[in-house]
């Protein structure tokens, strides 16, 4: 046993100058770590020998840093020595974290570790036209293809000037997921800008009549910024390259809030659309109500934003009456959430559990009740 400790600290100290790797995937708090890997030499330590700090369910970031089932994050699954590389799997935890990871007494610190992120920089283009930027993933699959148009949520834009072309697919669960759960259609994953102003406030404690969420003009998915993006699309449909009957939207909070309003905007575009926890307002809430298509809603049971349900509720029920036999709307129960982790973590007070709520897209996207099955089967008919 001496002599294994003894071998290990010898190695320790071979390796102590090299560079620390971090590998992401895309969860459904967004990017988070899975794997570290390390360049090493001989046996690989005991997993007892490593450990990752800083990661804790009782951070105020918690949301993101949440236990799972039982096992806590950043808590060592497995270690292996491969192809000169130290492997080093860990239950998954949100890039947001502070951390540091110590293996066989040295320890490497955030800074000091390089990220890799998951954005399928390799498959998705990035393409800037006029205002409109936006990640687009092309299937190798030739003639015309079906194309999912993916919104993303509040927060995951930029402001004017800023914007990276990036963030939107590094960190919401959406495009990269589509382009390898559905690797024949095209993925567009545009990016908006946002306006400067507190999220928070946003959500909680606003009412109905008050709310203007994505409703500035020049900002986040407003009708004018969709209708570029919905431009760029009919081109590709008049290039041959989009079916022009297979064409679908989704986003989730306020995208999909802009994938309402891009039902209006590009009427005669859309096959069908997902909203996911939609931001509802006076013009979201008119446009639902009334529209011709195929569209089936999903939020969990309660969300962040407590009147959102009336309306949903008031508005597919509106459809049905109008003769809209193709719309839905789905609630999720905790039981549906707890499938995919999502607000698990037992007792949380009512703040945090809206906030968790709030990520029914991860069921949504996850195909619950076979909702992306039944976008994909629709077909414009005129």
């Amino acid at each position: 046993m001496a002599a294994a400790t003894e071998q290990i600290r010898n190695k320790r100290k071979e390796n102590q100058e090299m560079k620390m790797d971090a590998y992401g995937c895309i969860a459904w708090s967004g990017q988070e770590i899975s794997r570290f890997e390390l360049p090493w030499e001989g046996e690989a330590p005991a997993k007892d020998a490593i450990a990752v700090s800083g990661p804790t369910v009782e951070s105020d970031k918690s949301r993101y840093l949440k236990e799972t089932r039982g096992v806590a994050p950043g808590e060592v699954l497995d270690v292996k020595v491969e192809d000169g590389l130290l492997k080093i799997e860990v239950q998954p935890f949100n890039t947001r974290a502070d951390y540091a990871i110590t293996v066989a007494g040295q320890t490497y610190e955030k800074a000091d570790i390089t990220m890799h992120t998951r954005t399928m920089d390799d498959k998705f283009a990035r393409i800037e036209e006029g205002r409109v930027m936006y990640r687009l993933y092309t299937p190798e699959a030739k003639g015309p293809r079906p194309m999912i148009l993916f919104l993303h949520g509040g927060g995951n834009g930029g402001y004017e000037g800023e914007r990276d072309n990036e963030k939107h697919i590094r960190t919401d669960y959406g495009p990269v997921n589509f382009a390898e759960d559905y690797p024949d259609l095209y993925v567009m994953a545009p990016m908006c800008v946002e306006a400067r102003r507190d999220m928070r406030k946003m959500n909680m404690n606003r009412s109905f009549a008050s709310s203007d969420m994505n409703n500035v003009p020049g900002y986040g998915w407003s009708r004018d910024y969709l209708g570029l993006v919905c431009d760029i699309i009919r081109r590709m449909v008049a290039e041959g390259k989009v079916d022009g009957k297979r064409i679908y939207v989704t986003g989730m909070s306020m995208g999909g809030a802009g994938t309402i309003r891009a039902m209006s905007v590009g009427s005669d575009l859309f096959a069908a659309c997902v909203p996911v926890c939609p931001t509802m307002t006076p013009e979201t809430f008119a446009i639902l109500k009334t529209m011709n298509r195929p569209v089936w809603v999903t939020s969990a049971y309660i969300d962040h934003t407590l009147y959102r349900h009336k309306y949903l509720v008031d508005a597919v029920m509106n459809l049905r009456d109008i003769g809209n036999n193709n719309a839905h709307l789905t609630l999720f129960s905790p039981e549906d959430l707890e499938k995919y982790d999502v607000a698990i973590t037992p007792d949380l007070p009512y703040p945090r559990l809206f906030s968790e709520n709030h990520a029914s897209w991860i069921p949504t996207y996850k195909n619950e009740y076979g909702i992306m099955s039944w976008l994909l089967n629709q077909t414009k008919e005129d």
